[in-house]
């Protein structure tokens, strides 16, 4: 009888420990962050204000992956995946820029949206993935950046 009673304060003082250990999701989620440091890849989460018309809405903070610009580079769009390999702007129409097209039918599904402002290239990406999409989110960052 005493054995139980050890057995059942053991385990009441060390169930909490089990609640610090990471999720399976969580593990893949922080080794996909320590390969896109080690690629070069900035990563912060951050709030987003996604438009309406978006089929589901994404998370909020989302995982947003930036690379610097080269120095002169003016143009400045965004693009929203509506739908694995459709790409619209923010009038709701269709990526038709030659030069983006290929580089963008690269990219996973779960990524929700590539811009580009005057200093970085940004990409949201749900971070659903492997090693092989994360490669694909740095030679589109590389490329345009």
């Amino acid at each position: 009888m005493t054995v139980w009673i050890v057995v059942s304060i053991l385990a009441l003082v060390l169930s909490p420990l089990a609640w610090l250990m990471p999720s399976r999701n969580q593990s893949g989620k922080m080794d996909l962050r320590l390969q896109a440091r080690r690629m070069g890849l900035a990563m912060q989460l951050a709030p987003q204000q996604w438009p309406h018309w978006l089929p589901s809405e994404p998370p909020s903070p989302c995982a947003e992956y930036h690379r610097p610009r080269r120095a002169g580079a003016a143009d400045r769009w965004s693009y929203w995946q509506t739908t694995p390999g459709t790409w619209l702007n923010q009038w709701r129409e269709p990526c038709e820029d030659a030069r983006l097209q290929p580089l963008l039918a690269t990219l996973p599904a779960n990524v929700y949206k590539v811009e580009a402002g005057e200093q970085m290239m940004t990409l949201y990406w749900g971070e659903k993935g492997e090693i092989k999409d994360l490669q694909a989110i740095d030679a589109l960052l590389k490329a345009l950046a």
